[in-house]
């Protein structure tokens, strides 16, 4: 195995356990030591890789939510029209949830530690501000189209990524409540049903 690879391998090694800790003992209480111990590594190891247990936990955001606009700018790269992709995209959501099963708990964490710490405040909100873009974006583009009505595409952005945060919730705090997918799509007909011309 090469230099390079051990890297690689000790840096993901990182990324898991922090993953793993913060998702059973919450941000604040897990510390270095224990997330070097769950990987099997020195704190040095982990400082050459991390600046702070910060930026791990910000690397795991940005991971996860990189894999999910590379899924979201394929499907809109390649649906016949707008609508199309938005109902493309709200069908993901059954297989984001299964694939989330477990991990919900952290994004609890990420929005709790963004009401107090101003640096993950900024990457979260930085987020949530270039999904209403792209959203914003989509569905100028299905008015220019003619699939969509006249609408302000701001407010339909801003009500399409509540609509997602607020079921992530829901599926974080009542995982058997409902078919939190089915729930995705089913918001997202209502909300075509309003804007899509016949």
């Amino acid at each position: 195995m090469s230099p390079q690879q051990r890297a690689e391998e000790t840096r993901s090694r990182i990324l898991t356990a922090a993953e793993e800790s913060f998702a059973h003992y919450g941000y604040d209480v897990t510390g270095v030591a224990e997330i070097c111990r769950r990987a099997g590594v020195s704190k040095g190891a982990f400082y050459h890789h991390f600046p702070s247990k910060q930026a791990v936990f910000l690397e795991l955001l940005e991971l996860w939510l990189a894999e999910l606009d590379r899924q979201m700018e394929t499907i809109r790269a390649t649906a016949e029209n707008v609508p199309a992709a938005l109902r493309h995209m709200a069908s993901m959501a059954e297989v984001v949830f299964r694939a989330a099963d477990g991990k919900l708990p952290i994004f609890l964490e990420f929005w709790t530690k963004a009401a107090h710490d101003p640096g993950i405040w900024q990457a979260m909100i930085a987020h949530y501000r270039r999904y209403r873009e792209f959203f914003a974006s989509m569905i100028e583009n299905g008015i220019a189209e003619g699939t969509l009505q006249p609408t302000d595409p701001e407010t339909t952005a801003q009500i399409i990524v509540s609509l997602a945060v607020g079921l992530v919730l829901q599926g974080l705090l009542d995982p058997h409540g409902a078919n939190w997918g089915h729930a995705a799509q089913e918001g997202m007909h209502m909300i075509l049903k309003s804007l899509e011309r016949s």
